[in-house]
């Protein structure tokens, strides 16, 4: 096995954890971020900018508000500043689904960093930084 192996199945089982966590409160990790992206930008954004956000295609996006819009966490409108645009808006539901995804995420978050120590965890966050701006 090499080290990218080892570290790509650690960020599987890691997401797998979080995902069956969050999935007790009808959310998912992609969930999670939207709606995170949303109250980051005052409760609401243009479904492209969203994507943006999420680093992910237009079309993705479309889905995911879709299935938001289906539980009652989002909620669609137009763009009053330009027609052809729609808003993704989070609601009130959204807004207590989001309090709740992040208290599960922080609880594993603790979970998981309470098996390495504060100098080992400081040592492995500058080197997941060192990482990603060597793939960004």
């Amino acid at each position: 096995m090499t080290v990218l192996i080892d570290v790509l199945n650690a960020a599987s089982a890691l997401e797998s954890r979080v995902d069956a966590r969050l999935a007790g409160v009808g959310l998912s990790l992609p969930k999670l971020a939207a709606l995170h992206a949303l109250v980051n930008a005052g409760d609401a954004l243009p479904l492209g900018q969203l994507a943006e956000r999420l680093a992910c295609v237009k079309s993705n996006v479309t889905q995911l508000v879709e299935r938001l819009e289906t539980d009652g966490l989002v909620r669609r409108a137009f763009d009053p500043t330009d027609r052809r645009s729609r808003l993704a808006a989070i609601t009130d539901a959204g807004r207590r689904a989001y309090e709740d995804g992040i208290h599960i995420q922080r609880e594993a978050e603790k979970d998981l960093f309470r098996a390495l120590s504060a100098d080992e965890t400081a040592q492995l966050t500058r080197l997941i930084g060192k990482l990603d701006r060597r793939c960004g």
